[in-house]
């Protein structure tokens, strides 16, 4: 499989701009039926928010993992190992997909509808 090429910064910008995009839709209150199938995708077992970030934290750690020698290296392996948890505790998040799911059975289609039983 070939090395695949690094986002540009402005990709990065891009994916947290649509994210904050996402956040301030839902401060506005909208109805369930609009909010969920965005909460869908970002919340995904396996392709979600939880996951990618997790993965990039412990990629990073792994990345630095070599630069822990010479005066540094405590401070360096202590940024390490603070990468690792929080892409373990961000990780863990995962389950929510299951909950957005039990959501969607409770949650009309459409403003208005009742819900599916």
């Amino acid at each position: 499989m070939p090395r695949p090429s690094a986002p540009t910064a402005d990709q990065i910008t891009q994916a947290t701009t649509t994210l904050a995009q996402v956040k301030d839709f839902l401060r506005t209150d909208p109805p369930a039926a609009d909010a969920l199938p965005l909460l869908a995708p970002l919340l995904d077992e396996n392709t979600g928010v939880p996951m990618l970030l997790g993965d990039i934290l412990r990629a990073a750690a792994r990345v630095i993992s070599p630069q822990a020698t010479g005066p540094q290296a405590d401070e360096i392996r202590e940024i390490i190992d603070g990468l690792r948890e929080a892409a373990q505790e961000i990780t863990d998040w995962h389950v929510l997909h299951w909950d957005i799911q039990r959501l969607n059975r409770h949650t009309p289609d459409h403003p208005g509808q009742p819900a599916q039983a």
